[in-house]
C-alpha cells in the first residue's frame, strides 16, 4: 500500500470512527436534552426522579467510554464521569453540596490521572509559553478563591466548606492545567468548559452576586458540554495513539 492510499484509507477510518462516535454520542444528547426542557428552568423540590435525570446524561458518557476503552478506564476519564454522576445526584439536594463536591473533587483526580498517562503525553515538550500559562491559571484559580473566600466564610458548615472549596480549586485547576499540557483540542476545550460551568455556579451558590436569569441552565449547558469533550477526547487519545503507534511501525 503507497502513501497516497495509506492517507485514503486513514480518512476513511477516522471518517468511519466520528460517525461511530456521533451515533454512540446520541443518547447522552437525548437525555441531556430531557433533562434540560423538564427541569433546567424549574423550581421543584429535590427528588430522586430528577436526580436520576440530572445524572443519567454523564452516566450514559460514562458507558461509553467503557465500551470504546474498557474497564482500565475505571481508573480514569470513565471512574471520574461516574463520580461526577453521584455528584450531580448530590447537588440536587443542598444539604448534600459538600458530599457532591467531594465526588466531583474526585472526579476531577481521576482525570487529571488519565491526562498524565501515555495516551495523552504530548509529542513535543511544553515551551515557556506553556509554563506561563500554567502559572497564570493556576493564578486565577487562586484569585478566584480569594474573591469568594469572604461569602465562604458567611454560609453554613464554613468551618468544613471554606478549606474543601480551596482544595476543589485546586484540584479543578490542576485538572485544566493538565488537559492544556495535552495540546487535545477536543480535552481542553472541554476543561475550560467546567471552569466556566463551577465559576457561575459558584458565583450562585455562595451568593457572590444575585441570582442570574437562567443561571441554572448556563450551569447545566455547560457542565454537560464539558462532561461531553472529556468523554469524546478520551476517546479520540486512544485512536490519536493507535494511529502514532503504526506510524512508528512502518
Amino acid at each position: 500500500m503507497d502513501i497516497l492510499e495509506t492517507h485514503a484509507y486513514d480518512r476513511r477510518q477516522r471518517r468511519n470512527m466520528s460517525c461511530a462516535l456521533l451515533l454512540s454520542l446520541s443518547p447522552f444528547f437525548l437525555a441531556s436534552a430531557a433533562y434540560l426542557f423538564l427541569w433546567a428552568h424549574d423550581s421543584s423540590p429535590p427528588s430522586i426522579i430528577i436526580a436520576g435525570f440530572k445524572a443519567a446524561p454523564v452516566l450514559l458518557l460514562a458507558a461509553m467510554v467503557l465500551g470504546w476503552n474498557g474497564w482500565r478506564s475505571l481508573v480514569g476519564v470513565a471512574g471520574g464521569l461516574l463520580l461526577s454522576a453521584v455528584g450531580d445526584f448530590c447537588l440536587v439536594w443542598p444539604e448534600l453540596f459538600i458530599h457532591g463536591m467531594g465526588a466531583f473533587a474526585a472526579a476531577h483526580l481521576l482525570f487529571s490521572l488519565a491526562f498524565l498517562t501515555a495516551r495523552y503525553v504530548p509529542r513535543i515538550r511544553s515551551s515557556s509559553l506553556s509554563v506561563l500559562l500554567y502559572i497564570v491559571m493556576f493564578g486565577l484559580g487562586a484569585a478566584f478563591y480569594v474573591y469568594i473566600y469572604p461569602f465562604l466564610r458567611k454560609a453554613p458548615d464554613s468551618d468544613l466548606l471554606t478549606p474543601g472549596v480551596g482544595v476543589y480549586v485546586g484540584l479543578l485547576t490542576l485538572m485544566a492545567n493538565l488537559a492544556l499540557r495535552t495540546s487535545k483540542v477536543v480535552t481542553i476545550l472541554g476543561s475550560l468548559s467546567f471552569l466556566v460551568s463551577d465559576s457561575v455556579l459558584a458565583l450562585q451558590v455562595f451568593k457572590v452576586c444575585s441570582a442570574m436569569e437562567h443561571g441554572h441552565a448556563v450551569v447545566m449547558v455547560t457542565y454537560y458540554l464539558a462532561q461531553m469533550l472529556i468523554a469524546m477526547g478520551d476517546v479520540l487519545a486512544v485512536e490519536d495513539q493507535d494511529d502514532f503507534s503504526k506510524w512508528k511501525r512502518s
